[in-house]
């Protein structure tokens, strides 16, 4: 729920001061006494009590209706020590306002809602945050279940899930949300890809995201995500009665077993830009009619195409063109359907969203960080919790980080494994669906060999992205206690390596990178320490603080402190090869020199 208009309560005088403050951080706010309270509670998204929660729940009871409609209640003590959320919680966004509110104030956030508490998804807000339609399907059912029993279910799946019974979690399309309920997935919740693979009697509950209405094994609450496009063609000034053409949509998406409330856009070609019967039809569904060009349609490819439409309009089809090209080129999943009765002619056909398509097997190639697992990101971790291979670099990154990994997932190094051995492992769990965690060391953008992978990826038509990852020059400065970058000295920092086996372009040699004096973090070379040294002594000062940093973050990390006329003897003493970082410059252990951020007479938005 979207907050906008705050009406805050002011019991006493005392609160007043907290009504301010409050106030000031938010654009649409109303300060008021109790007597306002009946129209502030029709007229806001939120009130905010600030007084004792007995005058707030005693004020508020008369006036209650339906979590859907309510607005939020919020109350804090006039002391400014505890908000608490009253009602609406979820739907209203109560929760989320008590959180806000007491990070404002140091206060402390008193939320009672359970799945709050717990971490686990609100079910209930989820439809309104990503656009879904909400319904609920009795086990071994595909209907829906009647709207009087919608409340009562709601709050049994709820229920089911918060106490953590076993639930299967479907996801067959990527619409916008899949990404956070694969990301934050509970513990008691298994992922599906097919509904025909769910199995029969393990589950109490199932939560679906899908426009495909199944029968499912279970109670069900499926989220139907807004991903179908229906392209239309008809006659010229045709009379036809709304309730038909809707009629006859729905009943065809139904034999497919699609859901009427997946429809997302109704699309044709520009000439029907003002067909009554059209845009009569968009209006009643409340989506937006999109009509485009015969250039722009003209060179799509069709499974049916119409002479006689190419004939009479100089394109040889409009209802599947039109789904494809509102879809961004997405799968048409339902072809034309033609309806004939005397001068009523139209046809539709239907496409699924670009980019939504049925799951399929994915590729993230996650940053490992420099070795300490817990400094793998969030994002990573939940990858790895999930993914069905992972494939890691063992040579450079702690097997610790793949103990994330599932019960049952395949670990597998590639240490050991050319590039063609990796992709053909890879592929085989795409092909199947599954989920490949590629996991490199540090950030993969940085000396992480992505490249050819992606290239092959590329060729194949293979879905993959990228998770970041802390590279081991971060790691080094906190490790080193140390900023690389310091006012008016050194502003730039060189992430690099030297020239051994792989050669570097003869512009970036580390003699002519190193006449900038900023901050060096030189990598894969150790080995060639003493070349390195001898480049850089051409425009550092012998004394030039270095740091030797090998295994950052890892259990056998150890770092050398040093000058740079000495870089080479400490990497030659101590042995050091493998996953080494080299920094030199002045910023090592600066403590010299202020910024103008916090200076006094330096304004900006936030300091006036």
């Amino acid at each position: 729920m979207m907050i906008k208009r705050i009406t805050i309560i002011v019991v006493s005088e005392k609160g007043r001061d907290l009504a301010e403050k409050i106030s000031f951080h938010y654009e649409d706010v109303t300060i008021s006494r109790l007597p306002d309270l009946k129209k502030a509670f029709y007229d806001s998204d939120a009130i905010v009590f600030i007084g004792a929660l007995g005058i707030c729940v005693r004020s508020i009871a008369p006036l209650i209706q339906d979590k859907h409609t309510d607005p939020a209640i919020v109350c804090i003590d006039s002391t400014g020590k505890q908000v608490i959320s009253v009602l609406s919680g979820h739907v209203g966004g109560a929760n989320e306002l008590t959180v806000a509110l007491a990070r404002l104030l140091s206060a402390e956030p008193v939320i009672t809602t359970q799945s709050d508490n717990t971490g686990l998804w609100a079910l209930d807000i989820l439809p309104e945050r990503y656009g879904w339609s909400p319904v609920l399907l009795h086990k071994g059912e595909s209907s829906p279940v009647a709207a009087e029993h919608v409340n009562r279910l709601m709050n049994h799946a709820i229920s089911l899930f918060v106490n953590q019974k076993p639930t299967a979690l479907l996801l067959e399309c990527s619409a916008e949300g899949c990404d956070f309920l694969t990301e934050t997935k509970p513990s008691h919740v298994d992922l599906y890809t097919d509904a025909a693979s769910i199995p029969a009697d393990k589950y109490e509950l199932i939560i679906a995201v899908t426009p495909w209405m199944h029968t499912y094994p279970a109670l069900c609450l499926q989220y139907i995500p807004k991903v179908l496009h229906v392209g239309m063609g008809c006659k010229r000034e045709m009379e036809a009665d709304v309730q038909l053409l809707k009629n006859q949509i729905f009943t065809s998406l139904q034999e497919h077993h699609l859901s009427a409330q997946a429809i997302c856009s109704l699309d044709s070609v520009d000439i029907k830009e003002n067909e009554k019967a059209l845009v009569l039809l968009a209006d009643s569904l409340h989506i937006p009619f999109n009509t485009y060009s015969t250039a722009e349609l003209s060179g799509i490819n069709v499974p049916n195409p119409s002479a006689i439409v190419e004939s009479n309009i100089g394109i040889p089809s409009v209802s599947e063109a039109s789904a494809i090209k509102a879809a961004g080129g997405g799968t048409l999943i339902l072809p034309k359907q033609i309806y004939h009765d005397g001068d009523i002619q139209f046809t539709w056909a239907v496409a699924l969203d670009n980019g939504t398509a049925r799951r399929e097997g994915h590729i993230e190639i996650v940053g490992a960080g420099p070795g300490d697992p817990e400094l793998v990101s969030v994002r990573g971790k939940h990858f790895l919790q999930q993914a069905d291979l992972i494939l890691y670099a063992g040579s450079l990154v702690p097997k610790e980080l793949t103990y994330y990994a599932k019960p049952g997932a395949v670990v597998r190094s590639s240490a050991d494994m050319n590039l063609e051995e990796q992709f053909a492992l890879m592929k085989s769990f795409y092909e199947k669906g599954k989920l490949v965690v590629r996991l490199h060391t540090g950030d993969p953008c940085l000396y992480g060999a992505i490249q050819e992978q992606m290239n092959y990826f590329d060729q194949y038509g293979m879905d993959y992205h990228i998770t970041p990852g802390i590279s081991a020059f971060q790691a080094a400065a906190a490790e080193l206690k140390s900023e690389f970058t310091v006012p008016e000295k050194v502003q730039t920092i060189i992430l690099t390596r030297g020239e051994g086996r792989t050669p570097v372009p003869e512009k970036e040699q580390l003699h002519k990178l190193a006449a900038s004096q900023s901050t060096m973090c030189i990598y894969l070379s150790a080995s060639i320490a003493d070349k390195v040294e001898q480049e850089l002594l051409q425009h550092y000062a012998p004394e030039t603080p270095v740091a030797v940093c090998y295994k950052l973050t890892w259990k056998e990390q150890r770092i050398f402190r040093g000058e740079l006329k000495n870089l080479a003897q400490v990497v030659r003493e101590n042995h050091l090869t493998l996953t080494t970082l080299l920094v030199v410059g002045e910023a090592i252990g600066h403590r010299e020199g202020l910024s103008r951020l916090y200076a006094d007479e330096f304004k900006h938005l936030f300091r006036k």
